[in-house]
């Protein structure tokens, strides 16, 4: 009988090492090296943290959202697990990145950053404060000993988001995922893959594996965000790219390995697959740009793009005013405008199916700027006073618009980044009105000290509804000591925004 123990010259060389793609090594090392040492990224850290954290409590007064929320099994509550501000809910580190995540992005009202794709950053900030709350109370528990038992302060917190802001921003630069159909959430799950496994005490190595990992898990479609599939997934997309970038990290930490060459690999692998067999382009190396450049919205919560444009009109509707004049008397607008602008929220002739396609569009947000001066998250809701009025359905037909290249150009520009739309209003007297032209929205880094005392107050009447007078002074006071609020252990910070009582 043959034996099946093989000759010593019969046996297979052990495969070489396979290196990683460039740019996951790029993104671990930069996660685990990168020393924070810019002043005006975490001073602008701290606005992005208290702002969106309004965001959040802000949305639990819609019930779309609420009741995404809490335990998957109700009433469960997980010993030393992740608090939900707002809320009374205690969950798993997993599922509490989800419903932070999907609280912070679901009115559309967060930071935001444009280039070649868009997104909004501090949607990381679900899966960043998750994981800090949840260590904390666990090593402070001593159940189980986290990253190597780390207290994390909420300065922790603001140097974490400014490296997931980073690693999104820069890679959104030059890299489209929209013309490929894939919604920009794919960079929030890279992003915080990347710092919740540094943070979680990974090594250098562990984070490439779930970075990788985070490459190769299916992409979510842009469809919830277009017609004829605009819906409410767009509001709870970032949380689950949050939820599934800690579940990916944990995998890691528990000994899951990763695909060296997840990105490049002939057929099987993401620029092949889904990136039309294109490569990642980088304009800049990884720092704190894209944090110190950061767009706030301070005015109105709506798609960005869109932000100049309403600005714009409100400012005409004084000039109308001034004349006796109304948005009754408005024959139609001329919207001079970027690219971004008309390839997401054009919709001039689209009906307005649900909160969803309302909020993406230029034309239904700058017709209730006209006819209420006022654009505010209840204009949305399909039983709106906005959502019924016949004179914003009109006017929203009346509202053209046309691309101007140089804004286009401006857009793009690293110098500038400006988002501009410019109104021109023909009345049914026959006077056409001067144009209005706003490049920079309030929030934009050139208009940053006039927006601050703005989001300040944004802050407030975000958080007033759900807490005491007492408790919001105290929220507001940490918020303006940087001293104070850096040096706070975040799990004793997220503490003050507990409830009793359920949204």
């Amino acid at each position: 009988m043959a034996s099946h123990i093989p000759k010593s010259d019969a046996q297979a060389a052990p495969a070489p090492a396979q290196q990683y793609d460039n740019e996951i090594v790029d993104m671990a090392k930069y996660a685990h090296g990168y020393k924070v040492d810019s002043d005006l990224a975490i001073d602008t850290a701290r606005w992005v943290f208290l702002d969106t954290l309004g965001c959040g409590l802000k949305a639990l007064e819609f019930p779309h959202c609420a009741k995404l929320l809490g335990p998957v099994v109700p009433g469960t509550v997980v010993p030393n697990g992740s608090r939900v501000p707002g809320t009374p809910y205690v969950l798993d580190p997993i599922n509490g990145a989800f419903n932070i995540g999907a609280m912070i992005r679901w009115l559309d009202f967060n930071d935001c950053w444009l280039a070649a794709e868009w997104g909004h950053p501090s949607d990381n900030m679900g899966a960043i404060l998750a994981v800090a709350d949840w260590v904390n109370r666990t090593n402070k528990a001593g159940t189980m000993k986290l990253a190597n038992g780390k207290i994390f302060t909420v300065k922790d917190v603001l140097e974490g988001m400014v490296k997931a802001h980073e690693i999104q921003g820069v890679m959104a630069l030059e890299n489209s995922f929209n013309r490929v159909g894939l919604d920009h959430v794919v960079l929030v799950k890279v992003a915080s893959t990347a710092v919740v496994s540094s943070m979680l005490g990974l090594s250098e190595a562990q984070t490439r594996d779930a970075i990788s990992q985070a490459w190769a898990d299916g992409q979510s479609l842009r469809s919830y965000r277009h017609a004829p599939n605009a819906m409410s997934r767009k509001s709870w997309a970032a949380g689950d790219a949050c939820k599934k970038a800690v579940d990916l990290a944990l995998k890691v930490m528990n000994g899951e390995g990763g695909m060296p060459s997840v990105l490049s690999a002939p057929t099987w692998g993401f620029y092949d697959v889904n990136f039309k067999s294109g490569k990642f382009a980088f304009q800049r190396p990884y720092g704190s740009y894209v944090m110190e450049n950061v767009l706030f919205k301070v005015s109105y919560p709506a798609e960005f793009h869109s932000q100049t444009a309403i600005e714009a009109a409100q400012r005409i509707n004084k000039k109308l005013a001034a004349m006796g004049k109304t948005a009754e008397d408005i024959e139609d607008v001329t919207n001079r405008t970027h690219e971004a602008c008309i390839r997401i929220i054009d919709k001039q002739f689209k009906t307005m199916d649900n909160y969803a396609d309302r909020d993406h569009c230029v034309q239904y947000m700058t017709a209730v700027m006209f006819v209420f001066n006022r654009l505010e998250a209840s204009d949305y809701p399909d039983s709106s006073e906005a959502a019924t009025s016949p004179l914003v359905a009109d006017l929203h037909k009346r509202i053209k618009c046309v691309e101007d290249p140089q804004f286009t150009r401006d857009y793009h520009d690293p110098a500038k980044r400006t988002i501009s739309n410019a109104l021109t209003v023909r009345l049914k007297d026959g006077t056409t009105l001067e144009e209005e032209v706003v490049e920079a929205p309030l929030g934009h880094r050139l208009r940053r000290e006039e927006a601050k005392p703005e989001i300040l107050k944004k802050y407030i009447r975000h958080i007033e509804p759900h807490f005491p007078k007492q408790r919001v002074d105290e929220l507001v006071e940490l918020g303006n000591d940087p001293k104070k609020l850096y040096d706070m252990p975040v799990d004793d910070y997220v503490s003050l925004y507990a409830t009793e009582k359920a949204p």
